[in-house]
This record gives structure tokens, sequence and C-alpha cells, in this order.
């Protein structure tokens, strides 16, 4: 097994320039595009129609908004699995916010006024779903709770499994990586154009279990190297020690685990499955992220938080 030396710690600047730029990038994209919910959020409506040629999604959202004197938005998806599985189609989605429905006398007429501007286009309802704003409202609240009562438990078990190496501190560094890893996630959301619904809540879930495996190992290792090699020895050769003699295991299990990611990516590309892609990649994304956090973020944050209570120490006993 190949030994690595690497100074994570004396190396920090670098690895928080890094995520820090990222963050920027994302917040500059979230700034231009907006934060866009699903409807699974906000309610309100979706219709899917199949249909042949090219269209103009300003001319469709403009002949929707006159038909049903709603304000909607229009997505253009081209060469998308036909519902039969037999060859490809092209699907536009009419998104609908509000309260209401949209029933099946509505469906046609909005069918029939885009067939008038596109004779040939055959447009075929493939699929309409609506969500009660209320009761978006009310899953997107019970999806933050999940994910704060997440952190916490994370925190009350970190504190008390490492107690004998600042339970508290090692806790708290998890979740500044853990909340590192969720900002990225929801960046790639945003750059990538795609609406926060339960995908994302589930890719959440699934990386805040992913990233903090990944860091209880590296604490398991600094608390067997604290017994192994003294109290005396400094935080940052103990991290670091301890970093690189579980660095092989990170790569190859976040290697495995991407690639295995990657591929349900392909997948849902070749057969046009959106919500697959919208779960898969933002994972791929998370995953690389998870490790990246707890290697090069929560360790050198452990630390800094050490020292600066060792130099507290030293200071009220002068």
């Amino acid at each position: 097994m190949k030994k690595f030396n690497i100074h994570f710690y004396e190396n920090r600047k670098i690895y928080f320039g890094i995520s820090i730029a990222i963050m920027v990038i994302g917040l500059i994209f979230n700034i231009i595009f907006g934060t866009n919910l699903d409807i699974q959020f906000t309610g309100g409506a979706v219709i899917k129609y199949s249909y042949a040629g090219e269209i103009q999604q300003d001319e469709v959202e403009k002949i929707v908004q006159d038909t049903t004197k709603k304000d909607v938005s229009v997505d253009i998806l081209k060469d998308v699995k036909a519902a039969d599985g037999k060859g490809t189609t092209n699907e536009v989605s009419i998104s609908f916010a509000g309260t209401e429905s949209i029933s099946v006398d509505s469906q046609q007429a909005i069918a029939k006024a885009l067939s008038e501007k596109y004779p040939n286009a055959g447009f075929t309802v493939v699929e309409s779903s609506s969500v009660n704003p209320t009761m978006g409202h009310n899953f997107f609240l019970k999806c933050l709770v999940a994910v704060a009562l997440a952190f916490i438990l994370l925190v009350i078990y970190i504190a008390l499994r490492f107690r004998k190496i600042g339970g508290t501190a090692a806790g708290v560094m998890a979740i500044i990586a853990l909340i590192h890893d969720v900002v990225m996630v929801y960046f790639t959301f945003i750059i990538c154009r795609f609406g926060l619904n339960d995908n994302f809540i589930a890719v959440v879930l699934t990386i805040l279990g992913y990233s903090l495996n990944d860091t209880i190992i590296i604490y398991d290792r600094i608390r067997e190297n604290r017994r192994l090699m003294g109290p005396k020895t400094p935080y940052s050769v103990l991290v670091n020690t301890s970093i690189n003699q579980t660095l092989t295991r990170s790569l190859y299990t976040a290697g495995c685990t991407f690639s295995a990611i990657a591929v349900v990516f392909i997948v849902g590309q070749i057969y046009g499955l959106t919500s697959v892609v919208t779960f898969a990649l933002p994972m791929m994304v998370g995953v690389v992220t998870g490790g990246y956090s707890s290697i090069c973020i929560a360790g050198p944050l452990y630390v800094m938080w050490e020292n600066h209570k060792a130099a507290q120490k030293a200071a009220a006993s002068k």
C-alpha cells in the first residue's frame, strides 16, 4: 500500500481557497439565475407534451399564457426516450405556479392552440401532475427539519464517541465540513439549472452519511495515534499522520462510489431519465466534495481549533 506524506495542515490555505473560490462562483450563478424551487415545494402543475420537429420556447410560452391566462415557464427537452421504450422523442414541459390543477379541457385547449401554431408537431400529453401549495410548503419544511435533525444527532454522536480527543470540537468541525458539502451540492443544482426538489434532499442526506463516515474513520485514526504517539505530539503532526494513513482507503472508496454513480448518470443520459440525471450528477459532485472536505477541511480545522485552545490555555497560565 502506498504511503503518503502530504502536509494537509500546512497546505490548509490552499484547500480553503479552492473551496471559497468554488463557492464564490456558485454564488454568482445564484445571483444571476436565482433559486428554482420545484413545484414539489412551491405547489403548482406540470404538463409534458411530446412533439415532432422544431418549436420556439418563447412562442410556446406566449401561446400557453394567452390560452390559460396564467404565468408559465417552459422547458424544451430533446431526444428523450419514448414512453414505449422505442426510439426517442422531443418533449416540452410547461409549469404552472398556483393553487389549481390543470383540467383535461385546459390541457386539450393548450394542445389545440399549439397545434394551430405548429400543425405538424403532433402535440400529445405525456404526463400531467399537480401539487397543492400548502402540501409543497409543508413538505419543504419537513425536509429542512430532517436535515437539521441529522446535523444535531451527528454532533451528539461525534462528541460522545470522540470525547477523548475533544469530542465537541471534533463534532463541530465535522459539521462545518458537512455544511461545506451541502453548499457544494446546492450550487451544483444552481449551476446546472436543476429545480430544487426531493432529489436535492435525497442527495444532501446521502452525502451527509457518506462524508461523515470518511471523517469518522480519520477521527478514529487520530484517537488511536494520540494513544500511540503520546499527548505531547503536536496536533498538526498527529492529524497529518492520521489522514495520510487513511488516504488510500478514502481514495479507493470515493473512486468506487463515484464510478458506480457515474454509470447511473450515463444510463440516465442515454435514456433521457431526467429524475435520475438530477440525482446522479449532484451525487457525483457530493462524493468528490465529501471526500475532499473530510480530508482537507475537517482535519485542518480541528488542528486550528485545538491549537487555539492550547494558546489560550498557555496565555491563561502566565
